[in-house]
């Protein structure tokens, strides 16, 4: 097995120490850093980018600490480091800013986790390797990538919409794939992005 690439390394590392920290400051840190409704009186800017690094749960932390390796090693190394990390903060932001709109009509709590980032890194992975063959914890059915992907975001638009598995943030999982979309299409000079 390659060795982890240092950037997927640090996001691994920073992700634990920060939910180990916030345990131990009594959730010190989800009150300061995580991403509150515009409408809530505590938004506050940093937060868009802040929440991408805290989790509510310990399988909360495990499950996106498994998609980033899974996923995000393999393309750090075809990127580099550059470009991972700008794709990976695309995803987080847009993600971000998906959950902000939602906000604005369902109001809602407030917001943790890497999953906006691991959902536009799936969403490259599935792009870029789209008929390797993976197997998924959920369903343990091996599949291709693309399917993979096609599957996974299809769930979130029905739980999204349905309202079906409350308090995970459906919306900002897609916007997360979004992000990641346009900046692949951004990469290649592709619509709505001119040539570069």
């Amino acid at each position: 097995m390659p060795a982890l690439p240092p950037i997927t390394q640090a996001l691994l590392l920073i992700n634990v120490a920060l939910f180990a920290a916030d345990l131990l400051l009594g959730h010190l840190l989800t009150a300061l850093f995580a991403l509150w409704p515009l409408g809530s009186g505590r938004f506050m800017p940093w937060q868009v980018v802040s929440y991408g690094f805290l989790h509510g749960s310990f399988g909360h932390l495990f499950f996106n600490m498994l998609g980033l390796w899974m996923f995000g090693a393999e393309l750090e190394r075809i990127w580099g480091g550059k470009r991972y990390l700008q794709f990976y903060f695309a995803s987080v932001l847009t993600a971000a800013l998906t959950q902000l709109l939602v906000g604005l009509f369902t109001g809602g709590a407030p917001t943790v986790g890497a999953s906006g980032g691991l959902f536009g890194l799936l969403l490259a992975f599935g792009m870029m390797f789209p008929n390797r063959t993976i197997m998924p914890l959920f369903p343990p059915i091996p599949m291709k990538a693309k399917t993979f992907v096609m599957v996974f975001g299809g769930l979130e638009l029905l739980f999204g919409v349905t309202g079906t598995a409350s308090g995970v943030a459906h919306f900002a999982h897609l916007g997360g794939m979004l992000g990641g979309f346009l900046m692949i299409r951004y990469w290649r000079g592709q619509s709505p992005f001119g040539r570069r």
